[in-house]
């Protein structure tokens, strides 16, 4: 017997097995769009978003109060966002915009977004090493630290004249420099000026030890007595092997009320540093720096001395020797003398070979 079956048989059945298999479908296309989506994700965060245009690594610098938009926009500026609008949507994913940290911080060529991310969100800046050594003044301290930090020039030297400030840590505007000790220190570039005195004072903490502190006062001086002495010695020679017995020299001066007479004094009380030769003239300036015209020690140190010249004056060499002079070779060393007719013909030698150089 042959079944005759509805016309409309066929379009049934498959519009059954479609509606049968629409939930199938449909899970199958979301699952689809949500591996897409996954990988698309994916490749966003991790693929290279830093292009240094050859360089292998630079500084970015985020200023103190600088919100997302202007750290968004410093990096489309310096070309260095391979795709702006991904970074601004991962960075508004992990919260950046809310925990933007100020810095320096290192990029390097090819770095993944989720990486220049992390590193700006979490604050993880490179520190800078700055060697505070062989400065005249503190003006050329606040230049040193104003050119390599954030915090201006202009605002140390305000503090560096602030005497309220610089009593807490027993210093003056004409001492300040002796609150500064010699060595490579590492910063981070917003430091603030606030945080320059605390490390430095921190530092001249650990350097000030009961045996240092002991030995300046069998010399009868405080710190910055010590300092400015040490600043002499070290205009007056870069022979670490000779400074203590220089030192000891001018202690002897000072314990018999004689001047120092020291030529790196009155080249300061001048600030003229292509003086090569200390005439007449020049010792008759006007200052309280002229150790030829005032006996004692100057107001403050004539520069910034290296430790090498501290401790040569705590460990002065004890002698008689009241004068010396550079010796007429232009070692850097110097011929000392215990009378002034041997010091006369000391610095006779010494001015016969200047005029032989014609050093005036």
């Amino acid at each position: 017997m042959k079944i005759k079956f509805p016309a409309n048989y066929k379009n049934s059945t498959r519009r059954s097995l479609f509606h049968d298999r629409m939930p199938f479908i449909l899970v199958g296309a979301t699952l689809l769009i949500v591996f897409a989506t996954i990988l698309r994700v994916y490749y966003d965060t991790t693929r290279p978003m830093i292009t240094l245009e050859g360089r292998q690594k630079c500084y970015f610098y985020v200023r103190t109060g600088a919100g997302f938009t202007e750290v968004r926009d410093s990096l489309v500026k310096k070309g260095y966002l391979a795709s702006p609008k991904v970074f601004e949507w991962l960075a508004r994913k992990r919260h950046y915009p809310e925990k933007v940290r100020p810095g320096r911080y290192l990029l390097e060529n090819g770095m993944r977004n989720n990486v220049v991310v992390n590193l700006l969100r979490s604050g993880r800046q490179e520190p800078l090493r700055i060697a505070i050594q062989n400065l005249r003044n503190a003006g050329e301290l606040a230049g040193l630290l104003g050119r390599k930090l954030e915090v201006d020039s202009a605002h140390l030297m305000r503090m560096f004249n602030d005497r309220s400030l610089l009593e807490k840590f027993g210093a003056t505007p004409a001492t300040v420099l002796t609150l500064f000790i010699p060595n490579t220190y590492e910063f981070f570039w917003n430091t603030s000026g606030d945080q320059v005195f605390k490390k430095m004072d921190q530092a001249s903490r650990r350097f000030w030890t009961p045996v240092r502190r002991h030995q300046a006062d069998s010399l009868g001086m405080n710190i910055a007595e010590v300092v400015t002495m040490a600043s002499i010695v070290e205009k007056e020679s870069n022979d670490n092997h000779e400074k203590p017995v220089i030192a000891g020299v001018y202690l002897n001066r000072l314990r018999r009320g004689m001047p120092l007479q020291a030529d790196p004094t009155v080249i300061y009380a001048w600030n003229d540093y292509s003086i090569r030769r200390v005439l007449k003239v020049h010792t008759l300036i006007k200052s309280p720096y002229n150790t030829y015209e005032h006996t004692g020690l100057p107001p403050s140190p004539i520069c910034l001395p290296s430790i090498a010249s501290v401790d040569a004056v705590l460990n002065a060499e004890n002698h008689s020797y009241l004068y010396f002079c550079a010796k007429e070779d232009f070692s850097g060393s110097h011929n000392f003398a215990t009378t002034l007719d041997e010091h006369s013909r000391n610095a006779r030698k010494y001015q016969k070979a200047l005029d032989a150089m014609k050093i005036r």
